[in-house]
């Protein structure tokens, strides 16, 4: 039997797919090894971050009822897909505590049809309070009585931030009665508005 007649372009044109081939595993398992790398050092895309404090673990106001400052009861109800924009209003509401007021209820009305799903809590300090005098009053506005208990499962609630005298921290609470997500004093309104609105694309 006659032996195939050697060609150097063979051997030159196996080195190239060889190394091919090893580019498209380097490629493969490399993108991998970023991406495992970046997942565990806390690094997620810009789109798929939370503009609030995701709370671990989060605050657990389920076995709570809180009573509304005009009579009745405040259930969360699992069942129903409502989120609650939840505020622990000082004794006193001076102008920093109204222009929070007024930045929920901002992001609020931008839910449109939606804006049923979302509950504004006004966790009240005293008897007295009331919605602060010329803020737009949200539909879904509750007012809450007094409750240590209320207070205490929103983590943090009085931590103060350097220069954010007066300012309050705002909270979301999920369907089940869960306090997920925490926006210190001086939070910008528009990333409340971001995350709540993608939690309500998630019913």
């Amino acid at each position: 039997m006659q032996d195939t007649p050697h060609h150097p372009h063979d051997d030159h044109q196996r080195k190239r797919n060889r190394v091919l081939l090893l580019l498209i595993f380097g490629l493969f398992f490399g993108t991998m090894l970023v991406a495992g790398l970046l997942r565990f050092s806390g690094w997620r895309p810009q789109g798929s971050k939370n503009h609030g404090e995701l709370l671990q673990p989060p605050g657990d106001l389920r076995a709570l009822s809180p009573r509304l400052l005009d009579g009745g009861e405040y259930v969360w109800k699992s069942g129903e897909r409502t989120w609650r924009i939840v505020v622990a209003a000082p004794v006193e509401c001076d102008a920093k505590c109204r222009k929070v007021a007024h930045d929920v209820d901002t992001v609020w009305q931008t839910f449109g049809k939606d804006a049923d799903d979302v509950h504004v809590l006004w966790a009240c300090a005293t008897t007295t309070c009331a919605w602060p005098k010329g803020a737009p009053v949200p539909a879904t506005l509750k007012l809450l009585q007094p409750d240590p208990r209320l207070r205490a499962g929103m983590p943090r609630l009085d931590e103060r931030v350097p220069g954010k005298d007066g300012e309050l921290p705002v909270y979301v609470v999920d369907p089940y009665g869960f306090v997920i997500l925490r926006y210190p004093p001086g939070f910008d309104p528009a990333g409340l508005r971001a995350d709540v609105a993608k939690l309500l694309k998630l019913k």
